[in-house]
């Protein structure tokens, strides 16, 4: 048997190809409004290749529900809004009022009618246990670094059988990588993919879009 080619090392064209790739489907207006709202709040929104990807794993699954961890200013909830159903409801956490008001702006300014997105303020840990079980078609997680673990548990509970979790920076700035890289964030982020790696409940797979995508199958 022959020894798996060993990757290519990243050069200038990798790169080119990388940001080709990332802004190959652009944002709209909504989109661009969100994102200077985040510079504004000093939040770092979803990448532009993370979101569309966002949308088109939410519209494959044909959600209709679906959890978001960390609401920023609402580049992501546009994402997983416009792959949603068209009576599909966004529920969204995050412990910043004002960010949450920033969201609201941006959904309303989209269209978004006030019941498709259900923005609840506080701590993902204390509000993610009074969801239902089962009733959630996508998990999106990006907020606490590291809370990150006990979001994946609780998606776990969440998920309906085929819905599909999703955690933004997998890559951690592509320090995922560095065995000799020990930061918090780091090690939580290994903490995570090796937990979604090993759980029964999921079969994921560690995409390199944006800040990278873990994307796992709620079997």
């Amino acid at each position: 048997m022959n020894a798996a080619p060993k990757p290519p090392a990243r050069t200038s064209t990798h790169r080119a190809e990388w940001e080709f790739a990332e802004h190959f489907v652009e944002p709209d207006e909504h989109a661009h409004t969100a994102r200077k709202l985040s510079g504004a709040l000093g939040v770092e929104p979803i990448g532009t290749g993370a979101a569309a990807l966002l949308t088109l794993l939410t519209r494959l699954v044909g959600a209709k529900a679906a959890v978001e961890i960390g609401t920023g200013a609402g580049a992501s909830g546009l994402a997983l809004l416009a792959g949603l159903k068209a009576d599909g409801i966004l529920t969204s956490i995050d412990a910043e009022p004002e960010h949450q008001q920033a969201a609201r702006t941006v959904f309303e300014g989209a269209g978004v009618a006030s019941r498709r997105a259900r923005l609840i303020a506080g701590s993902a840990l204390n509000v993610l246990p009074k969801l239902t079980d089962g009733a959630y078609d996508v998990v999106f997680a990006d907020g606490d670094p590291l809370e990150t673990v006990e979001y994946v548990a609780q998606a776990a509970r969440l998920l309906r059988p085929g819905g599909v979790l999703i955690v933004n920076h997998a890559l951690v700035g592509g320090r995922v990588a560095d065995d000799d890289n020990e930061d918090d964030d780091t090690v939580i982020m290994r903490e995570v993919l090796e937990a979604v790696r090993t759980m029964e409940e999921f079969a994921g797979v560690l995409l390199p879009v944006s800040d990278g995508l873990l994307v796992a199958y709620r079997r």
